[in-house]
């Protein structure tokens, strides 16, 4: 299975980007997507950039990445 996950583009540097997902920030490659700038939100697979995305809908699917993270922390220390 495929996963990618939305992040914000705080810096560019050439075709990388400093990329934060809610605070941790990594190194993205550019070069498969046209007119990013700072501020704008990136869906990242395996360290590049697929797509633009809107900021509400970054914003939906980072929300339902944490409610993921949050049910799963809940089940392992009920354990």
């Amino acid at each position: 299975m495929c996963l990618a996950a939305p992040g914000e583009v705080l810096k560019i540097e050439g075709s990388k980007a400093k990329v934060s997902f809610s605070g941790a920030v990594r190194a993205v490659d550019l070069s498969l997507v046209s007119g990013v700038k700072p501020g704008d939100y990136v869906l990242v697979h395996a360290g590049c950039a697929i797509q633009i995305l809107p900021p509400e809908e970054a914003r939906e699917t980072i929300g339902l990445f944490e409610e993921v993270f949050s049910a799963t922390d809940s089940d392992q220390n009920n354990r």
